[in-house]
């Protein structure tokens, strides 16, 4: 166990007498585990895969996991509900590249989780969910379908978010079901993968010893593919020929740890690189090539070379909507796409391309690289591409108005950005605007820097997540930045941080609304807002400090970058930053619903004098 969980803080924070001196998670030293039971071959299973750290909330049907957890050597976080258990877990694989484990109980339990579950689904976050039945599940083998009237569902409800699913109901199986979760859930396109575990197996009395096999082959289940060198060749063939290049890369890039092979691909063809909002980090954004985000609040630049570009070569991409807009209008000009993505139903799933690759984008680009070199092509540079692509810098979509006292939302992530160690922070987000001006504003250069929930939209992910994050990188920065409307829904987790000791930093953003709700009810519904202003709205200041936490509240423009720099030079404790932000601030570039990439709406251009 680390000492930062074992050992309380000697300068831990107290803001009233009335706030007790939290415990240590667990007891300084733990025995070793002896395997007696079938719960204690569980836990066995998660020591054998690597397992350092679960992220929890008890019930009566898991109890004997638990018993279990607090003679073992792993680090069991206990989170106040089982939706942010589950998005604890994610932030853990997200920022750590490590399968994230949450261990939960059945009925309301997973009910609670399946919004953590389907965030991590959408996003390909590599997950096993462990769900503890108290009554006995039907009398079959793993991967039974099975429902009870005196019971949830559990498999059921969670078919549709989750990889796949598995009912442990035979002892025998145990070892090799846990072994399955755990390579289904890391392997080819990753996501989370769910253990129901009945309760006569846990409890069961297991003499025999611990056995868990060292690999796992599941039949029709493919991991690889064979080097797709024709397809690699005409793709070759086809970057050299390009006038107008464009690498556009997504969230597999960080996924399948490709950053390095993607930086080369780049050197070599001297093509621009745009990224999705999950890729973020894939790519350094501070390097020249770098067009930073595309989509619906993508940068003009990036959106336009999307649109514009005679070959495209697209890596471990969806093409979903919030990047492309109207697939019949993304169609219409003529290009050619190469499509690299380990998930082989991904490749033509919304936009026809010509060249499709299924592979791990590591290994495809590795052998990309090395035929673009045979090739002779190395540092192209497509001059009248790149003297287009200055030109629509020069539009400075990003721009906007000076404070006129008021803080801007965006200021405040550029002064974040510009904190000493802030290339190394881990950044969390919950949904809305602020997760749009940290994707804009924060120019991430590494990958698993960025943690935030893409395709669900989670609000109340950030917090859970930046949990998670601190559990893996304990001594790193992690930022936690969301809105009034959004850290809300998560602030129960403030005990959590405080019983673990874990100094995240918080900035709310709080504009008094859902703001992303305000600018569209603005924009596209005839300024008709309705239940988007907040009009009773919590002391946040207060509330981090019932929970024992150091809360700041920033009003004005002028004390925002010492009050930052305060706030992170405190190491030790949780700050929770309230920022005062300009309310009638909206995030542009943005694209309207249905339209095509340029179609984007601009904030109206300001005057050089005013920037």
């Amino acid at each position: 166990m680390s000492p930062s969980l074992s050992q309380p803080l000697s300068a831990a924070p107290q803001a009233t007498p009335s706030v007790a001196t939290p415990l240590p998670c667990a007891a300084p030293e733990k025995a070793s585990l002896s395997v007696t039971t079938g719960a204690d071959h569980v836990v066995s299973a998660l020591l054998a895969e690597g397992v350092t750290c679960v992220f929890v909330h008890p019930g009566a049907s898991d109890l004997s996991v638990f018993e279990r957890l607090t003679r073992s050597t792993l680090d069991a976080v206990f989170l106040r509900h089982e939706q942010s258990a589950a998005h604890a877990a994610d932030g853990y694989a997200r920022a750590s590249g490590q399968v994230g484990v949450c261990v939960i109980t059945s009925g309301a339990g997973v009910t609670n989780a399946i919004t953590g579950i389907e965030t991590a689904h959408l996003d390909s976050i590599p997950m096993v969910v462990l769900v503890a039945e108290s009554t006995a599940l039907a009398n079959d083998a793993c991967d039974h379908d099975h429902s009870d009237s005196d019971r949830c569902d559990t498999l059921g409800l969670t078919r549709s978010c989750v990889k796949h699913s598995l009912a442990l109901t035979n002892a025998d199986l145990l070892e090799a079901t846990l072994k399955k979760a755990f390579f289904l859930a890391r392997t080819g396109r990753p996501g989370p993968v769910l253990v129901e575990l009945a309760g006569a197996v846990l409890n069961e009395a297991r003499p025999r010893p611990f056995d868990y096999a060292a690999e796992v082959t599941i039949r029709a289940y493919r991991t690889s593919w064979p080097a797709a060198h024709g397809q690699l060749r005409t793709a070759v063939d086809a970057i050299r020929s390009a006038e107008r290049p464009l690498i556009y890369y997504g969230g597999g890039i960080v996924l399948g740890e490709a950053h390095a092979q993607l930086r080369e691909l780049a050197a070599l063809t001297g093509a621009p690189v745009t990224g999705t909002l999950m890729g973020l980090g894939g790519f350094d954004a501070t390097h020249p090539q770098s067009l930073g985000m595309l989509g619906m609040h993508g940068l003009y630049e990036a959106n336009m070379a999307m649109q514009h570009c005679d070959v495209l070569i697209a890596i471990g991409a969806r093409f979903d909507d919030r990047v492309i807009g109207d697939p019949a209008d993304f169609a219409k000009p003529r290009r050619r796409i190469v499509h690299i993505d380990i998930d082989p139903t991904s490749i033509s799933k919304r936009v026809a391309v010509d060249i499709p690759i299924v592979g791990h984008c590591a290994q495809v680009l590795d052998a990309l690289n090395a035929l673009l070199r045979e090739a002779g092509v190395v540092a192209m540079r497509p001059d009248a591409w790149w003297a287009q692509i200055d030109a629509w810098r020069g539009a400075r979509c990003l721009a906007y108005p000076p404070s006129d006292g008021r803080i801007k939302p965006q200021r405040v992530i550029e002064l974040l950005s510009a904190l000493p160690g802030a290339e190394d922070f881990i950044v969390t987000s919950d949904v809305g605007q602020h997760q749009m001006w940290t994707a804009q504003y924060f120019p991430f250069r590494q990958p698993r820097r960025w943690v935030n929930s893409g395709g669900l939209g989670t609000m109340g992910f950030g917090l859970p997540a930046a949990i998670g994050a601190a559990m893996a990188h304990p001594g790193k920065t992690v930022v936690c930045i969301s809105g009034d409307g959004s850290i809300q829904m998560s602030t129960k987790e403030l005990m959590t941080c405080m019983q673990y000791r874990l100094p995240i930093k918080i900035i709310c953003l709080n504009n008094r609304q859902l703001g992303m709700v305000r600018q569209q009810q603005d924009l596209y519904h005839g300024r008709r807002r309705s239940h988007s202003y907040m009009e009773a709205l919590p002391d946040f200041v207060r509330l981090a400090e019932a929970y024992g936490h150091r809360g700041l509240r920033l009003e004005s423009d002028a004390a925002l970058e010492p009050g930052l720099r305060e706030a992170f030079a405190d190491a030790r404790q949780l700050v929770f930053i309230e920022v005062l932000v300009d309310s009638r601030e909206n995030v542009y570039p943005t694209l309207p619903p249905g339209r095509g990439l340029t179609d984007m709406i601009l904030r109206a251009p300001i005057a050089a004098e005013d920037l």
